[in-house]
């Protein structure tokens, strides 16, 4: 099944699984190092995707006695110039993640410099080759991959000889990074990185992906030719490099995506389904008018075979997908239904049309709000809400004193406040209640009430950072204690994984968490998983395919305008320059019109659901 992969690929369930696989194969490679008396010499990575694998070391360090103590340490990367003790420096990243919490010497940690004076940068780059080469070489290099397929910071063409440098940033790169910086305008224009020729120097590399949107690049690196344009192919060229996927970042390999493409497969009803409309969608035929020679012509003969002919075949996947469409007569009427939204505009958006449908068929509804998301407003809607309230006050001459004196703190921290720098107590809070009142709003035009709106602001996302601390004990017991008010019959959970700061798989994670807890209580919800702004289940993915009509979809679309700190200019676009409102639009019309296109029912819009646990 991995004949078209260039490298080796090991495809895991989920993201904890990921973490604890590499981790546990570093703890391997320092033992293995010091039974050959040798110092073991690990290369290390930022971004969001190794925490896990940090994580998962310091807890073997505190309860599996791993140590790191002559364990010698070198960093693939720094932005350039960057200030050590920046929120945004990877010198303080690695030091908050791991170092401080092991028993590593100051001494065997290196992390490139981006402070020194930029004609120092080159002398400085020799000094870190030097150092790498006088510890030995590295055993073991840890890495992530850019959406560009870059290995470090090794953008676009990058050279296979390449060696530690100065490098400019590709746009893509940067409008990545904007999250993490407020902004694409703060983030630098360059950073100082480890070539691809020191990274294939490494004896062992493993490379981590994780995501619906890394699922491109994993095919790209994994099964394309060696290009210029992508570093990350080069480690094709690498004896002993393992990349590490999930599930999602799995999705666009041959063996997933078109396993039949490449071996003999069992057929189950999931990938019949599969397998017919992706013949569909590559002949550009309706289900019911493919033919025996389509199925005989593109390796589907045996699926054929099993159905007797390409008509019954054609006719059992088309009755199973049709099965899966739930107008609002087919859905559930008096249960007791929990959403639970990541940010606070994550319900309209993703779910809009079907919490209607469910407001108008009597159920009792919960929408519980996770963070504040307060991270995601602007400074000037902060400006305009205290003017709002300045001058409300002025006009009713009443607590004129206190308000002066928190416009003041406020106004004052706002005119010196440098990118990314965190708020102040007085303006995270003007932050949430904007988006508390925003969701209110939204979920008004929908037909609930407001009481049916709750506001968790859960502990691990209040930083003030897009960075975020781990899920704890507190997250999981505010989620667990809602769930046992509630009793819901049925739960819906962002099951996307692809929004730009991890919110929604952390979320998940404490929703999940919760409802191991509830389980022995006899309190087992059914759960429906939507995804967010980013992108939409797949029709063959999807348990359940709600259609909306135009006026539904046209509603949705008023409760999304409700969160006016989002509209326009949303500080978290990610890499699609629409507003949420028009990706909606194009996702719920682009889902019905796939439908359509294989011979179905023709709608306006759709949303799509799968229930956990289905495994279509």
């Amino acid at each position: 099944m991995t004949t078209h992969e260039r490298i080796t690929t090991i495809v895991v369930d989920d993201h904890e699984d990921l973490s604890r696989r590499v981790a546990r194969r570093i703890a391997e490679v320092i033992a293995e190092r010091r039974a050959a008396g040798a110092r073991p010499v690990l290369g290390l990575a930022t971004g969001s995707t190794p925490i896990g694998v940090y994580r998962e070391l310091i807890r073997m360090h505190h309860e599996e006695g791993l140590s790191f103590r002559g364990v010698v340490t070198f960093n693939l990367d720094e932005y350039y110039p960057m200030p050590r003790e920046s929120i945004h420096a990877y010198h303080r990243f690695m030091h908050e993640h791991l170092f401080d919490h092991v028993d590593i010497e100051a001494e065997d940690v290196h992390i490139p410099d981006g402070t020194i004076p930029r004609e120092q940068v080159a002398a400085a780059a020799e000094r870190y080759e030097a150092a790498i080469a006088a510890a030995g070489g590295i055993d073991f290099q840890l890495l992530g991959i850019g959406k560009t397929g870059h290995i470090g910071f090794n953008e676009p063409g990058s050279g296979a000889a390449s060696r530690t440098r100065l490098i400019t940033l590709d746009p893509l790169t940067r409008r990545d990074a904007a999250a993490d910086f407020f902004g694409e305008e703060h983030v630098p224009r360059e950073a100082i990185t480890m070539g691809v020729a020191t990274i294939l120097a490494a004896r062992e590399i493993a490379i981590l992906a994780t995501g619906e949107h890394k699922a491109a690049i994993v095919r790209r690196a994994v099964e394309g030719e060696v290009d210029l344009e992508v570093a990350a192919t080069f480690l094709q060229r690498h004896p002993r490099t393992t990349f590490y996927v999930d599930d999602a970042a799995a999705a666009q390999l041959t063996r997933v995506a078109t396993p039949w493409l490449v071996d003999e497969v069992t057929w189950t009803p999931a990938l019949t389904v599969r397998a017919v409309v992706w013949l569909a969608q590559l002949t550009g035929r309706a289900i019911l008018k493919l033919t025996q020679r389509d199925y005989a012509e593109h390796k589907l003969s045996s699926l054929v075979a099993r159905h007797g002919s390409a008509g019954t075949l054609n006719g059992v996947v088309f009755n199973a997908l049709g099965a899966r469409i739930r107008g609002r007569s087919k859905l559930p009427t008096g249960k007791r239904i929990l959403c639970f939204s990541p940010h606070p505009d994550d319900d309209v958006i993703s779910m809009g049309g079907i919490l209607h449908k469910l407001t108008v068929n009597a159920n009792a509804i919960v929408v519980a709000y996770m963070t504040s998301g307060n991270i995601a407003v602007f400074d000037h809607d902060v400006r305009r809400y205290v003017d709002f309230l300045e001058r409300l006050e002025h006009d009713r001459g009443e607590g004129r004193r206190r308000m002066d004196a928190l416009v003041s703190r406020i106004r004052a921290f706002l005119a010196g406040k440098q990118p990314g720098e965190i708020d102040i107590p007085e303006v995270q809070d003007v932050k949430r209640i904007i988006r508390e009142s925003e969701a209110v709003s939204g979920i008004e035009t929908l037909g609930l009430s407001a009481s049916s709106a709750r506001f968790l602001n859960l502990p691990f996302y209040r930083t003030g950072q897009v960075r975020k601390a781990p899920i704890g004990p507190g997250d999981v017991a505010i989620v667990r204690n809602l769930l046992r008010e509630v009793r819901p019959d049925l739960v819906f959970v962002a099951g996307d994984l692809s929004d730009p700061h991890g919110t929604h798989r952390m979320c998940k994670e404490a929703i999940d968490a919760a409802l191991d807890e509830v389980r022995p209580e006899g309190l087992a919800p059914e759960v429906w998983l939507y995804r967010g702004a980013w992108q939409e289940w797949a029709v063959t993915d999807a348990t359940w395919l709600v259609p909306l009509s135009q006026d539904e979809l046209r509603l949705k679309i008023q409760a999304i305008f409700k969160h006016q700190s989002q509209k326009d200019s949303a500080p978290f676009p990610g890499h699609d320059d629409r507003e949420f409102w028009q990706r909606v639009e194009a996702r719920n019309t682009d889902t019905a019109a796939t439908l359509d296109r294989l011979g179905l029912a023709e709608y306006y819009a759709m949303e799509a659901y799968v229930v956990e646990g289905d495994r279509r």
